[in-house]
């Protein structure tokens, strides 16, 4: 990166380009969870993303939105593409805050590893989280 940290921009899109969030700076925090229902949302081993501060977030086109209650209770409200289905973004009542964008909607392999993974303990054999400075958890 150059010049401002602050100014810098990027964008997180779904997958026609309908839906868009624009973050500005870089993330709080990036994390992935391992649990069982982020599996199944994301369909893959685990879901990864990266949270701002909510006023650093512009978000642009329609949505639909579902929401689930996690096992510390919190709700969390996911935001999906109604043309292509992509999520995008995520927001919770534990922390609102924040907005919650999907590392891979940003398509950009050089994004900056997470530093903070959750519910280890429903981690597929297979799968690592590797590197320093990572917080670990059960």
């Amino acid at each position: 990166m150059t010049g401002d940290p602050a100014s810098t921009n990027r964008t997180a899109s779904c997958q026609c380009g309908r839906l868009t969030a624009t973050c500005t700076g870089d993330p709080v925090r990036v994390s992935v969870c391992h649990c069982l229902d982020c599996q199944k949302r994301s369909g893959s081993a685990f879901a990864a993303q990266a949270r701002w501060p909510v006023e650093r977030v512009v978000m642009a086109g329609e949505t639909r939105t579902w929401s689930r209650t996690g096992d510390d209770g919190g709700t969390a409200t996911f935001h999906f593409c109604p043309t292509c289905g992509s999520g995008v973004y995520y927001t919770t009542d534990g922390q609102p805050e924040l907005v919650a964008v999907a590392v891979g909607a940003f398509a950009d392999p050089s994004f900056r590893r997470p530093d903070y993974s959750v519910y280890e303990e429903r981690q597929l054999g297979w799968v690592a989280i590797v590197g320093e400075g990572i917080d670990h958890h059960d």
